[in-house]
Parts: structure tokens; sequence; C-alpha cells
């Protein structure tokens, strides 16, 4: 049960964010800590993070809802779901393990101080409804909230996108009266988002160009598991069904990831070759559709049904791969010299890092500084008590790493159950006090935009294996529950 005291309220633990993160954060700490109370505090009105605040048309997922939802939840769908299909999903969660009790919604959080006399985190919230200022306590921070600005997406810094007379959007901030029907429509990204738009708009546009500066990877495949239908048909249980389907894609996934470490020609052949399969011969695939980095440094998007593609050939949806010179009063000049006029542009141009939410959080009333921290397998923080982010994977589904990560905290907390302490905070051992210090990802392995602007803010990785933050989720299953909590580098009081 929580405690208060006047208009402090006291919990076990605080999950901040109720997104994908935050809700499969909550179950793991209810089955595995039935008697630690629990609050939720998310800034938006309702549950679902990014499937809530991202509603341009077609919103879907990009990997399959067998690793991308929770391993406890089994997926009765088709493998890639729609940003609605995925809410409702979330909401089964949370009425199935009564987590509705648990959220505040509406509740902005401002700053977290952690106090070592007390032993306490205290955070001071805004209830955005109220505009009452709340303070809350807590043994120990989950952080959840995911790694988006919610608030606005990433535009880049355009030559006279002033004297652009049409409308000009970026997808996450879609306008709920955005009338595209019969329009000229010019898409600026190519990315999953991309893909995603131009197939659905193109239908009732007048045509949609995805303008892009370089190429991407992409995976078109029908939108079925043939494994899995087959054990539907069988009436095989659900769960059991949700578990060989989530193993058999992880064994594929580790098998394509290894065939494109050692064969990265083959494999990006191999990727290029089904593209063309949905592309008329004469298409011009090499300048279009083949990147210049090797497979999997950025995340490789599914394409349902190839449906990107089938706009291609029915002539409602075209690329181009140019550079932007500047905006004009309709539409845009590229470097080559080419003009592309448009009714609507869209900037599927990605998002804006959110590191911790933009929570200001401070130790003893001294400010943190996270980028002057070492990650602690990108999970916790050097100087930071009592805290842990949950950042899932880029390359593999995000929520695999959310199952993971709750095993873990769960194990940590009951660790310091039974050593009667409360509080246990990363240090640097003194074998890495010399440590070479290296930005936050391998920028060699994993390089997307939005992680490159913004890596100056987040927390350093070292060069030893307790300090990095790998994306290899086949290590970290194997790893994880094998860490020793009673190692030097944890802390405890």
């Amino acid at each position: 049960m929580n405690t208060s005291n006047g208009s402090t309220e006291h919990f076990d633990v605080l999950i901040i964010g109720a997104g994908i993160s935050g809700i499969g954060s909550a179950v793991h700490l209810k089955e595995q800590h039935p008697n630690k109370s629990l609050c939720i505090l998310d800034g938006m009105d309702s549950f679902g993070g990014t499937w809530l605040t991202h509603k341009y048309p077609g919103i879907r997922s990009d990997s399959d809802l067998f690793t991308f939802g929770y391993r406890f939840k089994p997926w009765t769908g088709a493998p890639i779901a729609s940003g609605e299909e995925i809410l409702n999903y979330m909401n089964e969660v949370i009425d199935e393990n009564d987590l509705s009790s648990h959220i505040r919604y509406s509740h902005h959080v401002n700053h977290a101080n952690w106090c070592n006399e007390t032993q306490l985190w205290t955070v001071h919230v805004l209830n955005k409804l109220t505009q009452e200022t709340k303070t809350f306590t807590a043994e120990f921070l989950w952080m959840c909230q995911g790694y988006y600005d919610h608030k606005q997406g990433y535009i880049p810094k355009w030559q006279g996108t002033e004297k652009y007379q049409g409308k000009l959007v970026h997808p996450q901030n879609w306008p709920e009266d955005l009338d595209y029907r019969d329009k000229k429509v010019v898409i600026i990204g190519s990315g999953a988002t991309a893909a995603t738009l131009a197939p659905k708009i193109a239908a009732e546009s007048e045509h949609v160009t995805v303008l892009q500066r370089s190429p991407t990877y992409f995976f078109p495949k029908k939108n079925e598991n043939p494994l899995t239908d087959q054990l539907r048909a069988l009436n095989i249980d659900d769960a059991w069904i949700h578990e060989i389907t989530r193993q058999q894609i992880l064994q594929e996934q580790a098998g394509f990831i290894e065939m494109a470490q050692k064969y990265p020609a083959e494999v990006k052949k191999a990727l290029i070759d089904g593209v063309k399969e949905h592309l008329d011969d004469d298409f011009d695939v090499d300048k279009h559709f083949t990147p210049n980095y090797n497979p999997w440094r950025q995340r490789i998007a599914v394409v349902p049904d190839g449906d990107i593609f089938a706009g291609i050939r029915s002539g409602k949806a075209s690329i181009v791969t140019d550079e932007i010179e500047c905006f004009n009063e309709t539409g845009i000049r590229l470097k080559s010299g080419e003009q592309l006029d448009a009714d609507i542009i869209i900037s599927a141009t990605g998002f804006n890092l959110s590191v911790l939410g933009g929570i200001e959080f401070s130790v003893d009333n001294e400010i943190v500084d996270f980028s002057q921290t070492v990650g602690y397998r990108g999970l916790m923080f050097t100087g930071v008590p009592n805290m842990a982010w949950v950042m899932g994977y880029f390359r593999a589904s995000w929520t695999l790493r959310v199952d993971l990560i709750g095993d873990f905290i769960c194990r940590l907390l009951k660790h310091m159950d039974d050593k009667q302490v409360k509080q246990v905070t990363m240090t640097l051992r003194d074998e890495d006090k010399d440590m070479e210090l290296l930005p936050w990802i391998d920028t060699d392995e994993f390089n997307p935009g939005y992680m490159m602007r913004s890596m100056h803010l987040l927390p350093k990785r070292g060069n030893k294996a307790e300090w990095q933050h790998t994306q290899d989720y086949w290590s970290e299953k194997e790893l994880l529950p094998k860490v020793n909590l009673d190692d030097d580098l944890f802390i405890y009081k």
C-alpha cells in the first residue's frame, strides 16, 4: 500500500511512462513483487506513448508483434500490426493485470532529487488537468518514457521554407483536418514512416513522391506467418503459438544478423533482389533502393505485402533520390535542378531524442549531467542511486529488452531486500578507472540520424562488457540473468 503525508505520496517504486515500456515493466513488478507499492506517472492523457501521439495515416509496427509484443501476452493477429491494434493489445494488458488503478495520467514530472540521507527519491510533478504541483517519494525510479521527444518531431533547417505556400507537416504532429485528396504530396524521408505513409495516402491523392537523400533497406514480405497459421488451424493454445512463433522469428533474426556480418555483400544483394521482384524491370533499383551502408547498421523495416512498391508500379507513387537545394513558393527545388511541386510536403525526417524524458535529476540537490556518467549495460548510471532506464533494442524489437530489464530489476530489488539494504549505486571499480570512455552507441554498428544528433547528451560507455550498451539480444538474454549482483561495481547501503 502507498502512504501519504499531507500532499506527499510515497510508493516503493515509481514507473515513469505508460507506453510499451512502462506497461510491460509494471506487469513484471506486480508478478515478481506483488507486495511492493507501485505508481505509474505519465504526462499524456492516456496510455500508449508513441502509439498514442502518432496519428498519421496507416501507422503500423515495422517489426513483428510476436517479438514486439510482450512475452507474457500472446499476440493473436497478423505479424505487422496497426497502431490501433497495438493500443488495443496494450489496453488488454492493462485490464488483465489490473494496472488502471496504478496509473496517473496528465502527470508531468519536472524534477527528481535523490537524498542519500533519507535514501529516497523526491519527485515533483505537475498535474496538467488541475495545474496542481504534487510531490511523490519513492525508493526506486524505473524510467520507461522511451526516447522520443513527443512535443515536436525533427525537421531539418531547409532554406526557403518560409516562402512555401503549401502545407508543411511532420507525421508526429499530424493535423486531424489535413485533406490530401487529389493533392500533390511530397514525403521527405526514406525510413519506415515514409514507406508507411506513401501507399496509405497514394490511393486518394493525385500523386505521392517520396524524396530521399539516400536509399535505405526494406524487407517486403507477406503479412502472415505460415507456421503460426498452421498452429492456429490445429487449435493450439495461443500462449504456445505465441512462444513457438516468437522463438522461430528470433532464430531467423539471429541467423540473418550472423549472415549480414559475415557476408554483407551477399545479404545486401539478397535484400535488393527482394525489392526488384516487386518493381518493373526498367525501374532504377541501383539508384533508388541500393543503400551505401552494410545491412543492419540501421533498422530494416518490414514492408507488409510490399505495398509501397505496388504504389510505385501503379504510377500513384514515385521515388526521387536527390538532395534539397531549397524550398520555394510551389514546392522544392533539388540540387539536380529538378522542381517538385507539392500542395503538401510531409517531413518524415525522424524525431528528436529525449534523454530520460527531459526531466531534471539531482543527487543531494546537485544536478546530474548524464553525459558525464557511465552506463552500466545501458540501464543504470554511475553515481545515480536506485534508478533504471529502459532503453530497448533498435535493431531487434524494442520490447525484447523491456522483458529482460524487467526480470533484471526485479531480481535486483529482491537481492536488496534479502541483503536488507535500501540503496544501490553503480560505481567504477579500481580496474575500470582508466578504461577508455566511448560514445553511448558504437556508431560503426548503429548510426541513425536521431542518435548521431544527440550522442553528446547521452551517458558514456566503457570498453568493458559491463559498461557497454549492446544491441545483441541473443547474448543479453543469456548474460543478464547470470549477472553477479554482488560484483564490486554494485555499491549497496
